[in-house]
């Protein structure tokens, strides 16, 4: 009786490590297969032409069918007068989608590729746990690590707390602005990026309509 009673418990360890290993597994190619879409998406510029023209079609949809009370705030101006340098990998393709995506929304980037990301990432503390795929440092100095949604950028930008230097979106999740592949949508949270290294949510994004 107790032989049996080993055999079972080691094959249910063994059925449990292999049901993680296939989480993980599943999780990291999505992940990977929604940045390597971007890469494929044709030359530098057709992207970026392409996600604008997109944005801004659903911005007049949009706008057409808002109520006559409603404010005037059009997401296409919500980084307007934001200028930025974004420090990125020259072979990354979801980098260059977000770039789209924010210039979409009305940032003044400017794109640097660059050999070693991680020189930039120290140079502007941003701590190893919070890290993405490309930096984002505006000309007043604050930094937005990987794929913040432009909504979050512009609020923490309107009103930046006394010790905060910006936020961040850690990894790169599938769904996230750049990261869209498929339909597919994962949960994430925007971080805030502390002056003493420290880090807390900004906000958590359960929903692409969160992400508005």
């Amino acid at each position: 009786m107790r032989h049996y009673t080993h055999v079972l418990s080691n094959g249910h360890s063994w059925l449990s490590g292999r049901v993680l290993l296939l989480v993980v597994t599943s999780s990291l190619s999505l992940t990977l297969a929604a940045c390597s879409q971007s890469n494929t998406s044709g030359s530098d510029s057709q992207p970026v032409k392409v996600e604008q023209s997109a944005t801004q079609n659903a911005q007049v949809q949009n706008e057409s069918s808002a109520p006559t009370n409603a404010p005037v705030n059009s997401s296409s101006s919500l980084l307007k007068n934001v200028s930025a340098t974004v420090y990125k990998d020259a072979n990354c393709g979801c980098c260059k989608e977000w770039v789209g995506y924010a210039e979409g929304h009305g940032l003044s980037a400017t794109a640097q590729d660059v050999t070693d990301l991680s020189l930039f990432k120290e140079r502007y503390g941003v701590p190893q746990q919070m890290r993405s795929c490309h930096t984002t440092v505006t000309t007043d100095g604050f930094v937005f690590e990987g794929h913040v949604p432009a909504k979050h950028m512009a609020e923490f930008l309107a009103n930046p707390p006394a010790q905060a230097i910006g936020l961040a979106v850690p990894s790169m999740p599938v769904g996230s602005p750049g990261m869209e592949y498929e339909g597919k949508f994962m949960p994430y949270k925007v971080m805030q990026l502390n002056k003493d290294g420290t880090t807390e949510v900004y906000a958590a994004i359960e929903s692409p309509q969160q992400q508005l």
